[in-house]
């Protein structure tokens, strides 16, 4: 951990995204996170990651919370705990979120998209990894996008990308950790035109505003700590530390989904 962030006492969360029911490798990862959080005598937040209206339901919310409890788990901050970070719920914190992006906006960090998910990989330009199409320089606007009153309207939003700069930061689980921009990911969206942030952007407000000194995630989200190491420097931000778990994976070996759950293991002694 930085030396700044050990002058300051450990604050980890527990982030699911209600969008179904917990499997066991969730319940692995928030695991590890509730381990750290005890491990430093620290604190553990609990947040619902309910970003999503029409995925998101207040039963998987719910089943959540009970799942962890079941595994062991307890947090300190969050539901049922009261405090001054509440509402923890990011369906809450619209508000909030667009007040980032206006900032974000003000510096021409971000722009209005119109553009398909089909002219973006019609371009061809893949990821170096080949998981993601990477959004092309020659789709950016020309001018700065002047912020209107109805902003940010019923559009996608970009963050604007430097190209051919290498992100670095140190994982606490897997080493340094190295991506390089329009190679590894390009502009990314930040808002939604179905009104609401994107992950990226919603993450780190609130990881910022709950004063989170590390974030404990699947290693599949590599990628989105670059991204969101991004957003924390240009809005003048301390980055958490970061620690990143194998991923659990089933005979076939792929990822489990949410539609696996596993109760029997899921809710096995901590």
């Amino acid at each position: 951990m930085s030396e700044e962030k050990e002058k300051k006492r450990y604050r980890g969360r527990l982030a699911p995204t209600p969008s179904g029911y917990l499997h066991e490798g969730h319940a692995r990862t928030f695991r590890v996170a509730w381990e750290r959080a005890v491990s430093h005598s620290g604190v553990l937040v609990y947040r619902n990651d309910d970003l999503d209206p029409l995925r998101c339901r207040e039963e998987f919310a719910q089943s959540a919370m009970d799942d962890l409890r079941g595994c062991g788990l307890t947090w300190s901050e969050g539901p049922d705990c009261g405090g001054s970070y509440a509402p923890y719920d990011q369906s809450k914190r619209g508000s909030s979120y667009v007040s980032i992006l206006r900032e974000l906006a003000e510096m021409d960090l971000v722009y209005p998209c119109l553009k398909s998910r089909k002219e973006i990989r019609d371009k061809g330009l893949s990821s170096r990894g080949g998981d993601e199409f990477l959004f092309p320089e020659e789709f950016r606007p020309a001018n700065k996008h002047r912020i209107a009153l109805d902003f940010p309207g019923e559009l996608n939003w970009r963050f604007r990308v430097e190209w051919n700069k290498t992100i670095s930061f140190f994982d606490r689980a897997k080493g340094m950790q190295q991506f390089v921009t329009g190679k590894d990911f390009s502009d990314f969206l930040v808002w939604r035109k179905e009104g609401v942030a994107s992950y990226e952007l919603a993450t780190v407000a609130d990881d910022h505003a709950m004063d989170i000194t590390e974030v404990v995630r699947g290693e599949d989200l590599l990628l989105s700590s670059a991204r969101q190491c991004l957003l924390f420097d240009e809005l003048g931000w301390s980055r958490p530390d970061f620690y990143h778990c194998e991923l659990l994976l089933d005979e076939e070996g792929r990822k489990l989904s949410k539609s696996e759950r596993n109760l029997p293991r899921l809710f096995s002694s901590p």
